[in-house]
């Protein structure tokens, strides 16, 4: 939930029904899960037999977006990103789920279905993805972006 209207203030609050409460909701979705049926099937779930009468209206915003499943990586660019995290960072390449979705992504999957990707950012302890402040570790970026540029270097 990232917003609410029609709520009383904490301190006024009760076990009372009010006349009209409105949420706005967000969710992250798995990335083989497509979003126009996701949200077919929330907007089911949430309108269905609601308590006390009460009526239920879902409206969802446009722009859903379906999630990016990574496709498997071709063995040139699995060796270049570990010969390159060595180099950099003393160890094997690593991958992580993050649950985002990236629109870019799916776009670029669809009009490049054989493309290889590389999807990387500088996000540490600490660090605001997409604040006013990402506290940026410059030391750990430099070594990032060479390692990127090497990889770069080697495609086919």
């Amino acid at each position: 939930m990232t917003g609410a209207a029609g709520l009383p203030p904490l301190a006024d609050a009760g076990n009372v029904l009010t006349p009209r409460t409105a949420f706005k909701l967000s969710l992250r979705l798995p990335p083989l899960v497509e979003a126009t049926e996701a949200v077919t099937q929330l907007k089911s779930l949430l309108e269905f037999d609601p308590p006390y009468n009460a009526k239920v209206t879902f409206k969802p915003e446009a722009g859903a977006a379906t999630g990016w499943s990574a496709p498997d990586l071709a063995p040139w660019l699995a060796g270049s990103l570990n010969e390159a995290s060595r180099r950099h960072f003393g160890a094997d390449v690593a991958f992580m789920g993050q649950g985002g979705t990236i629109p870019l992504m799916n776009m670029l999957k669809e009009g490049f279905p054989r493309s290889q990707f590389m999807v990387c950012g500088v996000l540490r302890p600490k660090s605001n993805a997409h604040g006013p402040n990402e506290f940026l570790d410059v030391h750990y970026a430099r070594k990032l972006t060479s390692a990127v540029a090497e990889v770069i270097a080697t495609a086919p």
